[in-house]
């Protein structure tokens, strides 16, 4: 903004939200903060959102072992539960990167919900025709609007104030995202699960009294109630958006900048910097390593310590609240203690470790280190996603934005993979050398920087 005099943009002055301020030649510095001051409520309103769709991407895990009971699927059919869902982010994220670009952030986040809420009243329908790939549709149409909110909440988040604080409130904000995925792992164990597992005498007995097809029946109609109340939650969130003032771009040093700014700002980098390119293979990486770690870690546990559906369940929401706690944790140290890059390289490193005991020890010390993997994955997502961002003006970061969610396709790829490798070997241990290896070129992107590439 230098040489602009401050009454000739009356819309600038509107918009500031927060120090320092430079203005021609006069520059007034005050602490960098945290959460951008004057629009705490939709910044609010979106960190809800990334709480929302932590919900159903956890409820995958828990359709994965239903519907692996309630249609007769092998572990790799099963895993195409993931691949629907995160196929969705992958097709959808660069149009709306495009459309966002067009009409602004405001109609990203209306468009998911819309999405969201439409894939999820489709489980209705879907569970009454008894049909697998309708589900599949469905949560393809889901996955869909997670990609239009992912794609406009988190390059919102992250340059909606300070950018130099742009890590840390990215963090905050995903730190909500564990919350939703709690939630959706109880909703699931609640109300998806019935406890009933059958074996393969009771199996064959029901198939004699001709009771056996009502039994998954009625396993897979559990499913529809939790889906239809996320349809109505998203759909109420889109009617509260639609009424709430958004800002039309970004800051930039505590002042929101204007599409003209953003277009002749010399000092911005380019698109194509080989970094930016190593953050969307990373954010693939590491998204497979979550989805794989987290979709086999209920059979991990039923195969290795015999425990019930329902306990293996309260395991996985106790895992993902380790998962909560490492996101604020891991925000509290990168704010006081230690640069992003490197606690993230140093908690890979730790879930290397953790994964091959997990792979070499099988049984309760294997399951308690697959447990704790999920403290140290916590900051990976949030901290790749915001150093990918760096330096980036608004206009370029809702494109870069929507690469980094198509990256999300990392789950679509490496889960059945996992479960191919599972089904060959025999074994879902040894097809944990899938995450496992995944993490270790998260580690690479975490310390490239210090090689110099950028």
């Amino acid at each position: 903004m230098d040489g602009i005099e401050l009454s000739q943009q009356p819309e600038q002055v509107k918009l500031l939200i927060e120090s320092p301020l430079t203005i021609g030649e006069t520059t007034t510095t005050k602490k960098s903060t945290l959460f951008p001051y004057g629009y705490l409520t939709p910044f609010f309103l979106v960190t809800f959102l990334v709480f929302l769709w932590g919900i159903p991407s956890q409820l995958n895990g828990i359709l994965i072992r239903q519907f692996s009971k309630s249609f007769i699927l092998t572990q790799f059919e099963a895993g195409l539960v993931q691949s629907a869902f995160y196929m969705g982010y992958f097709l959808l994220a660069i149009p709306a990167g495009f459309l966002m670009q067009k009409f602004g952030y405001k109609f990203g986040f209306l468009s998911g919900l819309g999405l969201f809420s439409l894939g999820c009243f489709l489980f209705w329908p879907a569970a009454l025709i008894n049909r697998y790939s309708i589900f599949l549709l469905s949560l393809f149409i889901i996955a869909s609007g997670l990609s239009f909110l992912e794609t406009a909440a988190n390059p919102f988040i992250a340059q909606l104030g300070d950018p130099e604080t742009s890590e840390q409130r990215l963090n905050f904000s995903q730190a909500f995202n564990p919350l939703g995925a709690m939630t959706g792992v109880l909703i699931g164990t609640l109300f998806i699960f019935s406890g009933i597992e059958l074996d393969e005498h009771e199996i064959h007995q029901r198939k004699l009294n001709g009771t056996y097809e009502r039994y998954l029946k009625q396993e897979t109609l559990r499913v529809i109630h939790p889906y239809l109340v996320l349809s109505g939650i998203s759909l109420l969130w889109a009617i509260f958006t639609f009424f709430i003032k958004f800002p039309t771009t970004a800051t930039k040093q505590g002042v929101v900048t204007t599409i003209a700014d953003d277009q002749n700002n010399t000092d911005n980098k380019k698109l194509c910097r080989p970094y930016f390119f190593l953050a969307v293979l990373a954010q693939f990486m590491y998204v497979g390593a979550q989805v794989c770690t987290w979709s086999y870690f209920i059979q991990y546990a039923q195969e290795y310590t015999q425990m019930k559906e329902k306990s293996a369940g309260y395991w996985l929401t106790g895992t993902l609240v380790m998962f909560g706690l490492g996101r604020f944790s891991s925000a509290y140290l990168m704010q006081h203690w230690i640069k992003a890059q490197l606690l993230m390289g140093i908690y890979g490193i730790i879930n290397i470790v953790l994964v091959l005991v997990a792979i070499l020890i099988r049984g309760w010390v294997g399951f308690s280190c697959l447990f704790c993997t999920s403290f140290f994955m916590s900051l990976m997502f949030p901290t790749i996603f915001a150093l990918g961002l760096k330096d980036l003006t608004e206009k370029k970061a809702k494109l870069a934005g929507s690469l980094l969610v198509m990256a999300i396709v990392g789950g679509a790829v490496l889960t059945p993979l996992m479960g191919l490798i599972s089904e060959l070997m025999k074994t879902i241990a040894i097809a944990y050398f899938v995450p496992l290896f995944a993490y270790g070129f998260v580690v690479l992107f975490a310390f490239i920087d210090f090689l110099k590439i950028n």
